[in-house]
């Protein structure tokens, strides 16, 4: 019979390919999240890195540019001789102060741990630079043309230009920067491309594994489906072949029983009719003595119809079955099968109740009548055991002989292919253990519905 796959193997496979391709798209998830998460921050490093170096760069140029400017101014302010263009200098250049100390204020917020050292020299130099300003401001027109160009010699253009030196070398510090930051974005790109690639790797892996699961599984799927293909061709081939043997069965019986009827009540009911033509003819001549006789003679071929009757009625449905239940219809076949071939044929009974199902006493009696029929007509045989044994939830059969034996395998005929279709109809298990030489036993084991 087809047998089904086991339900943990259908189980078991739909949790592997289903937390297989969950894990792959948890992955692949993981992946694309992952990525777009570090090109955010990359982007975001870049654009926070560009910002601060174009706002200190703009700042550290707006300090250039008034260190610059006011070199200019000075040198108008002190060259300048008419007072009042001279005063428009003066306020120019105070205005370029307050926006160089603003700048400074500025750039000390943006101040890095490399660039505070040279930002303190610059300041320095810057409130130097102012303090040798703040006299010359106050100067007269005549100092002014006296001692301005001097001035502006000695301590205006040199002092201006060491400052813009020190104003290039916190430009340069700001490009290091800048590009220390750009190293940090390209560790960080690194970084993600190294996370993408396990990933991804992972994600391949994964699916290779799946791909190869899941062409294992389909493959056993298809020998399963051929197996199972080849099992319902072989029942099907099985079950035309049990048909026809059945329909030859019932035809074998049907002629049995029509010769039965035909050779032993037909002929013995011809006699009755013949006999009881004789018992008128006495009856007339009123021949007493030989009425009785021939009277008997008619008794007897009755009594013998009615026994032929009955036997042929217990093969075909014992009553008993139904009046007396499962084992003494047992003990009666094992008592008729010892009359007609000299077998020994014991039957032993545990605990069997009498409320068993009428289709499991049924299938019990005519596996028993099979079997003895197959002893006495092949096993030559000399004891049968019959066991029935009831237990909680089966019902179990037993049959041994101490016969000549078989090969199970190879010698199926019609009585064991009968009997496994009554156990297979019951749900139930039936086997042989045989072998030429050591006799044979059947076991039966039928399902029992439990008491409520």
């Amino acid at each position: 019979m087809p047998t089904a796959p086991p339900a943990y193997k259908i189980v078991n496979s739909r949790l592997v390919l289903t937390a297989g391709f969950g894990g792959l798209l948890l992955l692949m998830a993981f992946a694309g999240f992952d990525g777009i998460q570090a090109l955010q921050q990359i982007q975001t490093a870049n654009d926070s890195i560009r910002e601060e170096f174009l706002l200190r760069t703009r700042v550290l140029e707006r300090i250039r540019a008034d260190v610059y400017v006011s070199g200019t101014y000075v040198r108008d302010y002190l060259l300048e001789r008419e007072s009042g263009k001279a005063q428009g200098h003066q306020y120019s250049l105070r205005e370029t102060r307050s926006d160089m100390d603003a700048a400074l204020q500025q750039y000390r917020a943006l101040l890095n741990a490399e660039e505070s050292r040279p930002f303190q020299v610059l300041t320095q130099e810057l409130g130097a630079y102012w303090g040798v300003l703040e006299p010359a401001l106050r100067w007269t027109a005549a100092q002014r043309q006296r001692d301005g160009y001097t001035f502006l010699r000695d301590e205006v253009f040199p002092r201006r230009t060491s400052m813009l030196g020190i104003a290039d070398q916190i430009g340069a510090i700001n490009e290091s920067q800048l590009k220390a930051g750009r190293l940090k974005v390209e560790e960080t790109f690194r970084q993600s491309r190294r996370r993408l690639t396990i990933t991804i790797g992972l994600t391949i892996a994964l699916g290779l594994l799946l791909a190869a699961f899941s062409t294992r599984h389909i493959l056993r799927l298809e020998n399963e489906t051929a197996e199972r293909y080849r099992e319902i061709s072989g029942a099907r081939a099985e079950l035309k072949l049990l048909s026809a043997r059945l329909v030859a069965a019932q035809e074998n019986e049907r002629r049995s029983i029509s010769r039965e009827l035909h050779d032993e009540v037909g002929q013995a009911l011809t006699g009755v009719l013949v006999e009881m033509a004789n018992l008128s003819t006495l009856i007339r001549e009123k021949d007493t003595d030989r009425v009785a006789a021939k009277a008997d003679e008619i008794k007897k071929l009755v009594e013998n119809s009615i026994s032929v009757v009955r036997n042929m009625a217990l093969l075909l449905r014992p009553s008993m079955l139904d009046d007396l239940g499962l084992v003494p219809a047992l003990q009666w076949q094992a008592r008729e099968v010892s009359k007609r071939s000299g077998i020994w044929v014991k039957v032993s009974a545990e605990q069997v109740s009498e409320e068993l199902p009428e289709e499991h006493k049924t299938c019990i009696y005519r596996i028993v009548q099979e079997a003895l029929h197959n002893i006495v007509q092949h096993a030559a045989a000399r004891h049968v055991s019959v066991t029935v044994r009831q237990e909680p939830g089966r019902l179990l059969l037993a049959i041994q002989d101490d016969g000549k034996g078989f090969q199970p395998q190879q010698e199926r005929g019609m009585g064991l292919v009968g009997i496994e279709e009554r156990v297979s109809y019951l749900g139930g298990k039936f086997e042989v253990d045989s072998a030429p030489g050591r006799g044979a036993t059947l076991n039966v084991m039928l399902p029992l519905a439990e008491a409520a």
